[in-house]
């Protein structure tokens, strides 16, 4: 029951915000409406199998925007991803200073929670004892709630809301190739999430629809409705985290949280504005490709503002694979440097 409600609450808010004009409107709407009703205290969820299915749902979308011409496109991409890296490194040293210097935390906390993205995988670090996992999971979501309900405002306040990228072409496959589409990917999902690979069922779809349009076997997006459940539930799993935050918690770390969330989107708007001049590819493509948000997400938004799917899935798949050798790379390093610190006194 606790589900059901959930999916309403979030229906009702994507609902509202198409109404109201919203850009994203079912992930930004279903994200605030279960986050509200979260707040408040009142219980909302979304299950681990639900939560894949839509995942998988947008990896089948994603994937449709590969077309016969993506090896050509993709030429401009190293560059693009060379940029990201230097992005990255960036968003991890000012944040992670930032949230030290200013706010409290230590320095493995304070890496782990200005990591832009990963957060499961940043979790799974915090759960070996380093860290503070209250302090992580806090900063880590208000930051995903922020980057997904504000960035599509912004594109659209600077009229960069509307992309040109590669939507797939032919218009929707059928009903049946949807279904058929989203079951294998389900399939696949299932056997690398066995392999513990992050964004395990979107990574499955983004490779089984990308590999089908890349040769000719499938042509056009799956269907709009099909989508829409994907970000409508999407985005209530991004409310419905805040159920289980105790509201002191929030209130402790909200001055921290915000202040990664500017600093991490301006690094990511002045890497995306000289990467876009660099490379002649949109300004709002480039920000949400380099945006710290989810990659489920921030997938969900690309495909809601008509961004080059395939080029945005790829830098956001490409920076959690970069995290999860870089974190623990990071952390050993602060463990020995405080370990070879002289102690005081």
């Amino acid at each position: 029951m606790q589900v059901i409600v959930t999916l309403l609450i979030g229906s009702g808010g994507a609902a509202v915000a198409h109404v109201a004009g919203l850009p994203a409107a079912a992930l930004i709407g279903s994200a605030l409406a279960v986050s509200a009703v979260s707040f408040c205290r009142l219980p909302t969820a979304i299950p681990t199998w639900l939560r894949n299915m839509a995942f998988a749902a947008i990896g089948c979308s994603l994937g449709s925007g590969v077309s016969r011409d993506f090896l050509e496109l993709a030429v401009k991409w190293p560059l693009s991803l060379c940029s990201l890296v230097l992005t990255m490194g960036c968003m991890l040293f000012a944040c992670s200073r930032l949230l030290t210097a200013f706010f409290g935390q230590s320095r493995e906390t304070a890496i782990l929670a200005a990591s832009p993205g990963a957060l499961s995988y940043s979790l799974a670090i915090a759960a070996t004892g380093v860290g503070d996992a209250r302090a992580i999971i806090v900063i880590q979501s208000i930051r995903l709630l922020s980057i997904t309900t504000c960035l599509p405002l912004i594109l659209d306040l600077l009229d960069l809301q509307h992309g040109n990228g590669n939507g797939g072409s032919g218009g929707n496959i059928t009903f049946a190739w949807t279904a058929g589409l989203f079951l294998l990917t389900l399939s696949a999902g299932f056997l690398l999430d066995k392999q513990k690979l992050p964004a395990a069922f979107l990574i499955a779809g983004v490779l089984i629809s990308g590999v089908l349009h890349f040769m000719g076997l499938v042509s056009g997006r799956p269907q709009p409705g099909f989508l829409a459940v994907g970000f409508v539930v999407t985005g209530s799993v991004i409310g419905a985290r805040f159920t289980r935050i105790p509201l002191a918690d929030i209130r402790r770390l909200i001055g921290g949280a915000l202040a990664v969330v500017i600093v991490s989107s301006l690094i990511a708007a002045l890497f995306a504005l000289f990467t876009a001049n660099l490379l002649n590819l949109p300004f709002g493509q480039v920000w949400v490709s380099y945006a710290p948000g989810g990659v489920e997400a921030m997938a969900a938004m690309a495909l809601s503002l008509g961004y080059d799917s395939a080029y945005v899935a790829t830098h956001h798949l490409f920076r959690i694979i970069l995290l999860i050798f870089i974190l623990p790379i990071l952390l050993k390093f602060f463990r020995r440097t405080a370990a070879k610190a002289p102690s005081g006194g």
